[in-house]
């Protein structure tokens, strides 16, 4: 087991980010301790990795643990890439200063955009989590986890695309997933496990690239590639205007009669680029 001392740039508030990650019953995540066991999947191998806050939000430090030695430089670029500790934020709270979040920002100052840490598994909890309450969401993903994945040392590690490939709808409805959702996540896992589908290659396309990419695919919805572009792949100027968690969040903050459109929301989000993702996520948060 090696570590290593990683210090990145503040503002960048761990407990905020670990509040919103143990919303997720399938997260190893310590509160107390400041700390997360992330399950990586690297290149075949399942790497248990410990992140833990030896820092503050003024002065954020982490130490990161984990066996594989010889893969220690490819574990600290995916855990930084990950918990986007190379992304400062303090250009996104000067923009979100002036405009009317800004009470929100300083509320939740430091509170990152942390990625979801598969891109396969990624892609299938949004799936699952179409049309539905966050809550039920959680609860179908952690079936369809402890089902179809590995449980190791106390965290579980998510299915690869191949073992889900090879299962039948039945399967997937056994889980209480809508038959068209179980036909979804089989059918897309069964064209990334072919290779039709190379999740790899999205990282290197333009957000609409990647629209137009994933909705070619059965199943697949802007809502869907909106989130999966939120925290699969980072991206810093995704609003998606037809969640309902995040129009509630709306109608909310701004004491709103009714539920905004999505047209509205669409139009609110222009006032809120280039980093309208830190927007939908501190909206998100303030209705967790």
């Amino acid at each position: 087991m090696w570590k290593r001392t990683i210090t990145v740039p503040a503002p960048y508030d761990f407990a905020h980010a670990l509040e919103r990650l143990a919303l997720d019953p399938l997260l190893s995540v310590d509160l107390k301790q400041r700390r997360i066991t992330v399950p990586l999947h690297l290149d075949g191998l399942k790497v248990p990795v410990v992140i833990e806050s030896i820092g503050t939000k003024d002065d954020p430090r982490f130490v990161v643990s984990a066996p594989h030695p010889e893969r220690q430089e490819d574990i600290i670029e995916r855990v930084s890439h990950l918990f986007q500790w190379r992304t400062p934020l303090a250009p996104v709270y000067d923009h979100f200063r002036a405009t009317e979040l800004a009470p929100l920002f300083a509320e939740y100052e430091g509170l990152p955009l942390v990625l979801d840490f598969d891109l396969y598994f990624c892609l299938m909890k949004c799936l699952i989590h179409q049309q539905l309450h966050l809550k039920v969401g959680y609860r179908l993903t952690e079936r369809f986890v402890k089902t179809f994945g590995e449980e190791r040392d106390g965290v579980w590690f998510y299915p690869r695309p191949e073992e889900v490939a090879a299962r039948s709808y039945d399967d997937l409805r056994a889980l209480q997933l809508s038959g068209r959702k179980a036909e979804y996540i089989v059918d897309v896992s069964r064209l990334i496990a072919e290779g039709e589908l190379r999740l790899d290659e999205l990282g290197q396309m333009e957000d609409g690239e990647v629209m137009e990419r994933l909705t070619a695919v059965r199943g697949i919805g802007p809502w869907t590639v909106q989130n999966f572009l939120l925290f699969g792949l980072g991206r810093p100027n995704v609003f998606p205007p037809a969640d309902i968690g995040l129009q509630r969040a709306v109608e909310k903050w701004f004491g709103l009669p009714k539920r905004p459109t999505t047209k509205e929301m669409a139009a609110l989000s222009e006032r809120w680029k280039p980093y309208a993702s830190y927007a939908a996520l501190y909206l998100w948060r303030s209705i967790e």
